[in-house]
């Protein structure tokens, strides 16, 4: 386990870092295809304008181990502000080392705080480690169906 580990706001120079990440969790997922690309202009969309959401890293001085990806949106069934946990990614190097958590539990504080009233996060079927955990986590499972409809362009 690495020690000397903070947890931050992403910037733009962490993007690249970023950007392996995301290919690392897409390439693990059935729905989605790793494009390089695409991961950058969605990094570069959130963090240049912060309204959309934040991302976070969990980096040492050297580089960046993991990230967490919360995207905002108003729910009228709640009435207010809600947070999309978008991706959760650690290093395939550092997995199972608690570092996950971290970035779990670093997000619900920080969306208490600010007075978001709910998380919601999508994760894989054919996963259930990854169900697993969230669920240690104290999310559970919803009645609603994720549904998908593309627009390529």
């Amino acid at each position: 386990m690495i020690t000397n580990l903070q947890i931050e706001p992403a910037t733009l120079d962490d993007m690249p870092q970023m950007a392996d990440l995301l290919i690392e969790l897409f390439s693990a997922e059935r729905d989605f295809i790793p494009n390089r690309k695409n991961h950058l202009r969605g990094l570069q969309l959130i963090l240049e304008q912060p309204n959309r959401g934040r991302i976070f890293v969990l980096r040492n001085e050297k580089r960046i181990i993991g990230m967490i990806n919360l995207l905002i949106t108003i729910s009228t069934a709640e009435g207010g502000f809600v947070l999309i946990l978008e991706d959760l990614v650690i290093q395939k190097d550092h997995q199972n080392q608690g570092y996950g958590s971290r970035l779990v539990e670093f997000a619900e504080k920080y969306a208490i705080e600010k007075k978001f009233l709910r998380l919601t996060l999508l994760t894989d079927i054919p996963n259930p480690r990854a169900k697993s955990f969230f669920l240690r986590h104290g999310f559970f499972e919803s009645d609603m169906i994720p549904m998908r409809k593309y627009f390529r362009q």
